[in-house]
């Protein structure tokens, strides 16, 4: 089983990750660093957030585990 702090610390990390590859994908696709980087927060902020109730939930189901 996984700590909560190490579920944040994965869920943050990777967010950091998505955050300035969102950024960068919108600086792209719209020329204005605001438009990306408005897109890149509100991205992370879901994201994160998505991220972190589904990797708990995921904690408390037994299927697919070894338990020996």
């Amino acid at each position: 089983m996984e700590t909560r702090a190490r579920t944040l610390v994965k869920a943050l990390v990777w967010n950091a990750i998505g955050l300035i590859t969102m950024g960068l994908v919108g600086l792209i696709l719209t020329g204005s660093a605001a438009v990306g980087g408005a897109m890149a927060v509100v991205n992370t902020a879901v994201g994160l957030t998505m991220y972190v109730i589904y990797e708990r939930v995921w904690t408390r189901i037994d299927w697919g585990r070894w338990h020996g």
